[in-house]
């Protein structure tokens, strides 16, 4: 009798360690931007400097990265009134951080991404040109809704500059029509 105790335990402990292993997840960050990837579209307002009140309406679409780094890739424009202008980006992790570039770079006409982290629903990045320092803020308030902000450092201040709220799949929604 005790050698069937003794397997009932040993099976009880078994089920009780396996519950208790963290369950296999994915990884937070790759969550994060498969749910960005996609078609956005909407306005944005500069909101502090010499060009403060200018509006503009962005076209954008983001996707993977060639190859399996975590990040994306990012293209579209940004309209202001008749010009527009290209938008580009890479976005990738590099260890515990994120490196990549908007537009050229820094050393071109764009900015550098110095850093960056993601947590929950919410992007964080590190932005450089010269001696201008600053930050990205991409949040999503639902599956439908994203709100990025762009702040620089002024002094000891972080100063937002740049607000946009982009919705998905703008261009599908149906106007007037009748079935």
């Amino acid at each position: 009798m005790f050698p069937k105790f003794r397997i009932l335990a040993c099976s009880l402990a078994a089920a009780l360690l396996a519950g208790a292993q963290p369950a296999l997840s994915r990884d937070n960050d790759l969550v994060f931007f498969e749910s960005v990837a996609g078609a956005w579209k909407g306005p944005g307002e500069i909101v502090a400097g010499k060009y403060k009140g200018t509006k503009f309406v962005c076209n954008l679409t983001g996707g993977e990265h060639a190859g399996k780094a975590v990040g994306i890739t990012l293209d579209g424009s940004c309209r202001v009134g008749v010009f527009n202008q290209k938008m580009s980006a890479v976005i990738t992790r590099k260890g515990k951080t994120y490196t990549g570039k908007f537009l050229d770079g820094a050393a071109g006409d764009g900015l550098d991404i110095i850093s960056g982290k993601v947590a929950g629903d919410r992007a964080v990045m590190g932005i450089n040109r010269k001696t201008l320092n600053g930050a990205m803020i991409a949040r999503l308030n639902d599956s439908e809704t994203m709100n990025v902000t762009i702040s620089v450092k002024v002094g000891e201040e972080m100063v937002p500059v740049i607000g946009m709220t982009l919705k998905r799949g703008a261009d599908q929604i149906k106007t007037g029509s009748l079935q």
